[in-house]
């Protein structure tokens, strides 16, 4: 037995044993994508009554760990809805992407069509309140990142960071595409704007390696003239109570 099988096997036993009563469910994560690594975690979606609670747990099964997201047919929808409102998509791309498991009478079948449709229309795009909020903060940290002297090597990786996170934000959604977190950052990227991703992703690199902050200031200043320029005087936000 390879390692995927083995993963789906774990999995396959981890509900029966948890949610004798689930409606169905799929594997996800990186053993779906073939992508798995000795400390993989298991990405579990499983369908469960109505009578159920829609949550997410976290657990620990033979001793590996387990990543729950369990939703009710009722719920499911309004969990779809909240994951496009946060344009990462997760427990979308669960559902799509995830391996079969069980599904007792189709109903897990009925939720993958309609992940899928949600991830075919992909994200919200940006209210204009948002692009011009996302221009300034990152014309703020580019203008900081130009500014800071390189001796600073903490404070000049924070910055960076917080550059490409908010490049990514822009870029993804001036394409109507997915972003993500983390390993999903630049994953993502590249899906949506493979050359500009390169570019914002080697110019963190050159950041990272060698204190270099002119090709991340140089792709930054790029994707802020795709987007309508840099932002600094004349943004206003509206304080809410």
């Amino acid at each position: 037995m390879n390692d995927r099988d083995s993963a789906v096997a774990q999995a396959l036993e981890l509900v029966g044993a948890r949610f004798p009563d689930a409606l169905g469910a799929v594997l996800g994560g990186s053993v779906a994508r073939g992508r798995a690594t000795a400390g993989s975690d298991l990405d579990v979606a499983v369908l469960l009554p109505d009578a159920e609670t829609s949550r997410r747990e976290v657990i620990r099964h033979e001793g590996r760990l387990a990543e729950l997201f369990l939703h009710t047919r009722a719920d499911a929808p309004a969990h779809f809805a909240r994951d496009r409102a946060l344009r990462r998509g997760t427990i979308l791309f669960v559902y799509d992407q995830g391996l079969p498991l069980t599904d007792t009478v189709g109903h897990m079948a009925e939720l993958r069509e309609h992940a899928r449709a949600v991830i075919a229309e992909g994200p919200p795009p940006l209210t204009e309140a948002e692009w011009f909020r996302g221009r300034y903060v990152l014309t703020c940290f580019m203008d900081d990142l130009t500014d800071h002297p390189r001796t600073d090597r903490y404070e000049q990786l924070a910055l960076a960071d917080f550059t490409l996170r908010e490049a990514v934000h822009l870029l993804t959604a001036h394409h109507r595409s997915w972003t993500g977190i983390g390993k999903w950052l630049p994953r993502r990227l590249l899906e949506a704007d493979p050359v500009r991703g390169r570019a914002l992703l080697e110019g963190h690199r050159a950041v990272a390696e060698h204190a270099d902050p002119l090709p991340l200031i140089t792709a930054t200043g790029q994707i802020l003239d795709l987007v309508g320029g840099p932002l600094r005087e004349g943004y206003t936000q509206p304080w809410t109570t």
